[in-house]
């Protein structure tokens, strides 16, 4: 059985003599949340708007689940569910009025529990201007998924919003993958994108750097593994790269940091460093390097 609801093969898109995607190709499959990550002006929005239909591709092919967004823009409407960046609701428009002016446009009745769940219930009779960023975002993701689409669209959900809001929209998120959703994440947000993503795709100058699992693409760097201590009387502050495997060392607020290619020895030899002056161990860390580091690897490096 194939699995694959988006299907981007060789995308091309120019503006004038600038290529602002130059002939990527991905595939997303149900229930899967696909992260697209990348700098600002590496593709990410240009690739997003000819997959939502509102700008037309120069080359190669774009599907959603058989229909190709730039030609067949009446099929496609009820397939995806979009929060944008920005809304274009009007000023002055209600969010009762802007949920029911939805619904009607998706033919299904008017999602109120929506509003309720991301905590807008209050807001009802409110005008859209006058909700805070954070309260657009929110109906924004409503509007999105009211007609419950296969494929939906986030553009950097959860900006603007406090802690709580941005628990309550993962969850809905889950919620719509567990129900069989995919959905793509564009996010500047790599600890997010690390948490949400199944796979992601890094972007770069309109090209792929890389693509896989959070855990695949952090596997493919340059192999270093971090490693953090901190001591009661920091006599590791003074102390570099002198111990077996560690290639950079610095210093993050009371912590001595390494990045080591060979963590076992090094913490072999930290403890035994630590023991011999005694000074008491506080806290120590092993980590794997984090997608945002691989992230910072990948878009430093080209």
């Amino acid at each position: 059985m194939n699995n694959t609801v988006i299907r981007v093969t060789n995308f091309r898109k120019t503006y004038g003599a600038m290529v602002a995607v130059d002939g990527i190709s991905f595939e997303a499959r149900r229930g899967e949340i696909f992260g697209l990550l990348g700098p600002n002006g590496a593709g990410k929005t240009t690739t997003l708007e000819c997959l939502e239909g509102l700008r037309q591709a120069d080359g190669g092919a774009l599907d959603i689940l058989g229909v190709d967004p730039g030609r067949q823009p009446r099929k496609l409407r009820n397939l995806i569910g979009v929060q944008l960046q920005t809304s274009g609701l009007p000023a002055d428009m209600q969010v009762d009025e802007a949920v029911r002016f939805f619904c009607a446009y998706h033919d299904v009745a008017p999602r109120y529990d929506l509003v309720s769940r991301l905590g807008l219930e209050a807001k009802r009779r409110a005008k859209y201007g006058q909700l805070s960023t954070g309260q657009q975002r929110r109906l924004a993701l409503a509007l999105a998924v009211a007609h419950k689409p296969p494929v939906v669209f986030l553009d950097e959900p959860t900006a603007g919003l406090d802690v709580e809001s941005r628990t309550e929209l993962h969850a809905l998120v889950r919620e719509l993958q567990a129900d069989g959703a995919t959905i793509v994440l564009a996010t500047h947000d790599m600890a997010e994108a690390e948490k949400m993503s199944d796979r992601v795709a890094i972007l770069l100058r309109g090209k792929i750097a890389a693509t896989g699992t959070p855990r695949e693409i952090t596997a493919t760097g340059a192999g270093f593994t971090k490693v953090s201590a901190r001591t009661e009387q920091s006599v590791l502050h003074s102390n570099g790269t002198g111990f077996p495997g560690v290639s950079r060392h610095l210093i993050e607020e009371d912590y001595a940091v390494y990045f080591s290619t060979d963590p076992g020895a090094t913490v072999s030899a930290l403890l035994a460093h630590i023991q011999s002056r005694n000074d008491p161990l506080i806290d120590l860390r092993v980590e794997r390097p984090s997608l945002e580091e691989r992230f910072l690897e990948i878009t430093g490096r080209q």
